[in-house]
């Protein structure tokens, strides 16, 4: 069977301009951008947890539609900073929303319009060039009458291209939302092959999942000082196995001695989970060695952040 030329995989129509472009989800921290992500696109590309400041760089997920391709960038939320590495975030912030197309700004439904969010809003007169629209997400956990009065609140702030209540974990409306950011794009070809989904490289992806795995249940303070880097990845021909050699780095003595837990317990559960995640991923059995280290205030010290890879 000849294999289907991009027209026919997309759905495509001889009498339909494409579209294609840049849109990045914006907001306050832990209000779903990232879960919303991962639903636009079908797949995992973005770690999720209910701690905030969770995603640190931009991750770009890809969603092929028959009318286009949409290349979505969650951000690190936008917040006020106080440490080197909350500057850091903010400035990948700013530098990204210069260059997209659409900017959609997330506000959960089961919270009302507050500070944080009326900031943000401020900070998106910032990019004139960008097309901004609203996205009420969480209506999964939303009463009717509480999704009827953000929305009231949201059209307050500005003249939105759109306001589109979505649940990523119900997926309800998700389709309807790919399709509204596209109609918003240029016109113009697939900036990305159809059959990748994310320009995270592998590398990336798999530190990520294992900062995620420690994410859950641990300490409120603790995720802001984790950072997880890899040393080394090997193939094993002989085994058909991947051998992951990664660090954990926290900034205290004391973080260190939670992530290990009582007799090594929690590592050993934080590894073997770890690895549950990693190897749908890769494909392949895994081998998972962690090492936990202490870099002191690293949040603060313009070294260790470059080391850290920020």
């Amino acid at each position: 069977m000849a294999r289907p030329s991009k027209a026919e995989k997309r759905g495509d129509t001889p009498d339909i301009a494409l579209r294609s472009g840049f849109v990045s989800l914006v907001g306050r921290p832990n209000v779903g951008k990232s879960t919303l992500t991962n639903a636009l696109v079908g797949e995992k590309v973005a770690i999720t947890s209910s701690k905030p400041q969770t995603t640190r760089h931009t991750i770009r997920g890809i969603t092929n539609r028959p009318t286009g391709q949409l290349i979505l960038v969650d951000t690190p939320g936008i917040h006020r900073p106080r440490t080197l590495l909350g500057e850091r975030l903010n400035a990948l912030v700013t530098a990204t929303l210069g260059d997209v197309d659409v900017i959609g700004m997330c506000f959960p439904a089961d919270e009302p319009v507050g500070p944080g969010d009326r900031f943000i809003n401020e900070q998106l007169d910032k990019y004139p060039r960008a097309v901004k629209v609203a996205v009420i997400t969480k209506t999964d956990v939303s009463s009717k009458k509480a999704i009827a009065t953000r929305l009231l609140e949201v059209q307050e702030l500005r003249d939105w291209a759109t306001i589109i209540p979505v649940s990523a974990v119900g997926d309800d409306q998700v389709d309807l939302l790919a399709d509204e950011l596209i109609k918003l794009l240029p016109e113009g070809e697939a900036l990305y092959p159809l059959e990748q989904n994310t320009d995270e490289d592998l590398e990336k992806r798999i530190s990520e999942l294992i900062r995620e795995t420690i994410l859950e249940g641990v300490h409120e303070e603790l995720p802001h000082s984790l950072a997880v880097t890899l040393d080394d990845m090997i193939q094993r021909e002989d085994k058909d196995l991947l051998e992951i050699y990664a660090n954990v780095f926290v900034e205290r003595d004391s973080q260190k001695g939670i992530i290990i837990g009582n007799g090594g317990e929690r590592l050993k559960d934080i590894g073997q989970r770890s690895r549950a995640a990693i190897e749908p991923l890769v494909g392949q059995k895994v081998f998972l060695s962690l090492r936990v280290k202490v870099a002191k205030d690293w949040q603060r010290d313009p070294k260790l952040l470059q080391r850290l890879g920020f």
